[in-house]
């Protein structure tokens, strides 16, 4: 059985009943690790919002920093557009209040994170994972001011493409998400462009990470997190699990 659910509640309601979780954050966290795991570079999740106990933890881990989006010079952030130039084979702490902070909660359960550039290699990946159990996806959403899920249009768009790519049975809640995600692919962009999350990122400035958000397809990395970091998934299917 493939399900769909959202944000952390979600996550942690599907953790020990699945074989493998899927996380989804598609602007930006998803897309970019795409774009780093793309380049060799290994990449550790850490939550936003302390940047004192962010540095100090990429210094121990002898990491590039990702500062936040607002910084000035030209610096890498979540911005994926701003992580095309990282060294190959580097190592990049991506702080990040949606994708990262799901990724963190996983615990013991294999997770991989996917968008809508990598959707069917990471749908392989997690049917390889899976080995026939039970798989659940989680479009990460964004929050309210006050805390509360604002489920988004962008990670249930991410979701579905995957989807799109696993065989069933899926649960309504996926099966609707796959149904949208193909009726949907034609105006990809634009609804990407315009909705809630493009328009926040296109208004500050950040239109070409929207872009390379809406680009699907266009990559075979398979973020997986393992020790704490992502990494290229394996190919289970030859490892015996």
């Amino acid at each position: 059985m493939i399900r769909l659910e959202w944000g952390l509640a979600g996550l942690e309601a599907l953790r020990d009943q699945v074989a493998v979780l899927v996380v989804v954050d598609v602007l930006s966290f998803g897309t970019a690790l795409d774009v780093a795991l793309s380049r060799g570079v290994t990449v550790h999740p850490f939550p936003l919002g302390d940047e004192v106990a962010a540095a100090a933890r990429a210094a121990e881990l002898g990491a590039l920093l990702a500062r936040p989006r607002r910084a000035a010079g030209g610096q890498w952030s979540l911005s994926p557009a701003s992580l095309a130039s990282l060294p190959e084979g580097s190592s990049l702490l991506l702080p990040s209040p949606n994708g990262a902070r799901l990724s963190l909660a996983a615990g013991d359960t294999p997770l991989l994170a996917g968008c809508l550039r990598n959707a069917a290699s990471v749908a392989r990946a997690a049917l390889r994972r899976a080995q026939g159990g039970p798989i659940g996806l989680v479009p990460a959403g964004e929050r309210w001011p006050d805390g509360r899920l604002r489920p988004a249009v962008e990670d249930w768009l991410g979701a579905g493409a995957i989807l799109a790519h696993l065989p069933g049975p899926l649960t309504p809640e996926a099966e609707l998400a796959r149904d949208g995600f193909e009726a949907a692919a034609p105006a990809l962009g634009r609804l990407l462009e315009d909705c809630v999350s493009g328009q926040e990122l296109i208004g500050r400035g950040f239109a070409g990470d929207v872009a390379l958000a809406a680009a699907l397809a266009v990559s075979t990395a398979t973020p997986w997190l393992r020790d704490g970091a992502f990494r290229p998934a394996p190919d289970w299917s030859k490892m015996g699990g």
